[in-house]
């Protein structure tokens, strides 16, 4: 991977966009609790997060894919808690 300038800044934006998802996973890790999370406002979210992947893998983009890879994994978890404590 070349780091030139728009690798560097796909890098610093999609780790920013990854990290915010960081603390609503590590407070519904802790509480359980999924009351005020829409589930279908993350079905749709991990489903366009996986559709990005993919976009990256096919273009061959590693910030897009490590990106969208690391934040479909944060995601996912929201929506696995949000599906089992409702």
């Amino acid at each position: 991977m070349v780091l030139t300038f728009e690798t560097v800044l796909g890098l610093v934006a999609g780790s920013l966009t990854t990290l915010a998802f960081l603390p609503q996973v590590v407070r519904t890790w802790r509480t359980r609790s999924t009351a005020d999370i829409s589930l279908v406002m993350f079905l749709v979210l991990c489903s366009g997060i996986a559709l990005w992947l993919v976009y990256g893998l096919v273009r061959g983009d590693w910030p897009v894919i490590i990106a969208n890879g690391l934040t479909l994994v944060l995601a996912s978890t929201i929506l696995f808690f949000k599906i089992r404590h409702g």
